[in-house]
């Protein structure tokens, strides 16, 4: 197993989006203590670059995309963002080596489906999950994409119009964070190995504060290790923790049951 850093930044827009690069390194660090496993960093473009073509510092991106693929690792790897648009390169990479019976659990405050028509932002981590699903500028958008269906979003409670949309047509699937009912819904869509991405903003500001985006009515830490726990039945072959901007080692150490039991997922 390995830990793979990836502090990526530029697909956020957000006040503490500068903060993702040193977050990703601490909590890279500190995820490598308590998995006893090393860590190796990808190295990224550091700058960025104005809106074009409806995604800000695309470009920049368009890079770290390249760079990423270069240098992805193979067997069981957790990633850790930078932004949730991390998770683009190995979700992609496992879609096209597991096949159409492959899904993702999207654990995540937002639903990350809008494309760049209907980004209010042009912040790419909130387009990511749609492009997954091969949607939106072709140059980020999977081939092959994952199924419709065979997303399943938890924790989510802050939707743009075009994301409820999708939801809606049965693209991708919205369960709360009961354990049994994400078990039921994975079973349901009928998925075989599966890829774990936890945005931190999942939680809620008052259990963990050093998340880039935070939304109020969140999980709490026992909550979120219960729904990971369920997956226990399940082949999990890669997962994903993104979107930190705290460097300071006290409110990590609250992270440590989520990611001891990610680690035990991907083992």
């Amino acid at each position: 197993m390995l830990i793979q850093a990836v502090p990526q930044w530029q697909g956020a827009r957000t006040p503490r989006a500068g903060d993702l690069p040193a977050g990703c390194r601490a909590l890279s660090a500190f995820a490598a203590e308590v998995l006893d496993v090393p860590v190796r960093e990808v190295r990224l473009a550091a700058g960025g670059a104005p809106v074009a073509d409806g995604i800000a510092n695309r470009e920049a991106l368009l890079d770290n995309k390249k760079r990423h693929a270069e240098a992805l690792a193979d067997g069981p790897v957790l990633t850790v963002g930078g932004d949730c648009a991390a998770d683009l390169v190995p979700v992609a990479a496992a879609r096209a080596r597991h096949g159409e019976r492959f899904g993702v659990l999207w654990f995540d405050a937002h639903a990350d489906l809008n494309t760049p028509a209907s980004s209010p932002s042009g912040a790419f981590h909130g387009m990511v999950l749609r492009s997954l699903l091969g949607d939106g500028d072709p140059a980020f958008a999977a081939a092959p994409a994952l199924e419709p269906g065979r997303a399943v979003l938890v924790g989510a409670r802050a939707f743009d119009p075009a994301e409820r949309d999708e939801i809606e047509a049965g693209r991708v699937r919205l369960v709360p964070g009961e354990p049994s009912r994400i078990v039921a819904e994975v079973r349901d869509a009928g998925i075989e190995r599966l890829y774990v991405h936890v945005d931190l903003d999942v939680l809620d500001p008052s259990e963990f504060a050093g998340m880039d985006y935070p939304e109020p009515d969140g999980m709490s830490v026992t909550q979120l290790v219960h729904g990971l726990r369920a997956l226990a039945e399940f082949e999990v072959v890669g997962a994903g923790v993104t979107e930190c901007v705290s460097g300071k080692r006290e409110e990590l150490a609250i992270l440590a049951p989520v990611l001891h039991t990610i680690g035990e997922l991907l083992r």
